[in-house]
């Protein structure tokens, strides 16, 4: 297979072998964490939290605000790319990666303990999306990270192994819907409601001590020890937009699409799929099957993109994306859960990976190595908010069409991923980069692993 080593880069020993499974276990399993917490409010939001929270207002404008507090988090994701990223760009990425995890698992764990509407009125709502704006933060500077721990220990095959911090995404909602859907189907509708919802929120602390015990056991990237000597005093922050402004803003232009399109096939068409007629646990067990299916499609995708490069690879997505948009709603308004299951299965298991998977080897290859968590965190958080406003946007144009405007949220999407089309096109092939290496100070041959 393809890698993504530069020619005359020595092969690792044990000793470097031994840290890059150690890199991508930890990326993997933090993003997991990270993303079970963070999805699990994506679904919590589309299906209790109107109810808890919001329960004065009439079910779709609960909807809409359930959706605006899920937003939030987004919104605070690039405030902890930036956070994170400057101090890791200084100080080293493991440090940060063991602050992300922390704060996010112990955020989590109060989402459980908060108390509800009934209990304390509006205050219930304020204090749930301060905490949502914390899990927002803490997300932030994990991803840069994590895919950077993965990244820069590679050799060879970067696009695969930094791959596996992507899907980690995926499997954390696979446990989120699991443990969400688990928890309902023992303590019942009425109690889920009541009490039963913040059973998984309080199951974050045990992934936590998890996580961490893997975590710990990583050393610093060789990529970042050898650039330390360097260090230059200028902030990672300033250093990004004064020699890579034209990367962040086209790594921001890529990836939007792909984050609206999952904002979409996951929190929006739960709530939609509901509305529509179908059971919460047959739209819930459709997702949880393709959030599944969507890991190996995120690693072979990425694995592919090694072999021909990232460019074609998230055009072909994006390309077969913005035409599927057209029939994603037709297929979950016929009613059969047959065919809503296959519409979540192509579009989140196998389009949505092909533009998603690759971005993070993508992502780390186009900055250099003293702004690279900086800069990588800020265009992908940036890119990520589609994924937090989308179903706010979507919800909102639902309410005002009563109840339709799916073909407007079909156009949206197709919209996107026109823009990344154009994006990838004018951003150039990024597989062959040397990350020890500024970008642009010229490419060299991929090794072959």
């Amino acid at each position: 297979m393809a890698g993504t080593a530069p020619s005359g880069t020595h092969s690792p020993g044990a000793a470097g072998n031994v840290q890059l499974r150690r890199a991508v276990t930890s990326s993997f399993l933090g993003s997991v964490i990270e993303y079970y917490d963070f999805l699990l409010y994506a679904t919590a939001s589309a299906v209790v939290f109107s109810k808890v929270f919001f329960t004065d207002l009439d079910p779709l404008a609960g909807t809409v605000a359930s959706f605006g507090t899920f937003a939030a988090g987004y919104l605070a994701r690039p405030l902890g790319g930036v956070v994170f990223g400057h101090f890791g760009d200084r100080l080293g990425r493991k440090r940060m990666l063991v602050m992300t995890m922390t704060l996010m698992g112990t955020v989590s764990f109060l989402i459980g303990v908060l108390p509800t509407y009934e209990q304390i009125g509006s205050w219930a709502a304020v204090m749930l999306v301060l905490l949502r704006v914390l899990q927002g933060v803490a997300v932030g500077g994990e991803w840069g990270g994590a895919v950077l721990m993965s990244a820069e220990h590679a050799t060879s095959r970067r696009g695969l192994w930094a791959s596996f911090t992507n899907a980690g995404a995926p499997f954390g909602m696979v446990l989120s819907t699991a443990a969400l859907t688990a928890t309902g189907a023992v303590v019942g509708e009425q109690a889920l409601l009541e009490w039963g919802w913040r059973i998984p929120f309080l199951l974050s602390i045990v992934l936590l001590a998890v996580g961490l015990f893997v975590r710990l056991r990583v050393e610093e990237t060789p990529v970042f020890e050898a650039a330390r000597s360097g260090s230059d005093s200028r902030p990672p922050l300033l250093e990004l937009l004064r020699r890579h402004p034209r990367s962040l803003l086209l790594a921001v232009a890529v990836g939007l699409a792909a984050f609206i399109a999952q904002g979409t096939l996951t929190t929006f068409l739960i709530a939609h799929g509901v509305q529509t007629g179908h059971e919460r646990q047959t739209v819930l067990n459709a997702l949880t099957l393709s959030s599944a299916l969507a890991v190996p499609g995120i690693i072979g995708w990425s694995a592919l993109s090694d072999r021909v490069g990232r460019r074609p690879v998230v055009l072909a997505g994006a390309v077969a994306m913005g035409i599927f948009a057209f029939a994603l709603f037709p297929m979950v308004d016929a009613g059969s859960a047959l065919l809503l299951t296959v519409a979540l299965v192509l579009g989140q298991s196998v389009i949505h990976p092909m533009m998603y998977g690759p971005l993070a080897a993508l992502y780390a290859e186009l900055f250099s190595t003293r702004s690279r968590y900086t800069g990588a965190s800020l265009g992908y958080q940036l890119a990520g908010t589609g994924a937090g406003l989308a179903p706010l946007l979507f919800a909102e144009v639902q309410r005002a069409a009563g109840g339709g405007g799916t073909l407007t949220v079909s156009l949206v999407v197709a919209g996107f991923c026109a823009l990344t089309v154009v994006s990838i096109l004018l951003l150039g092939e990024t597989r062959g980069r040397d990350l020890s290496e500024k970008p642009g100070a010229g490419s060299r041959p991929l090794s072959r692993s």
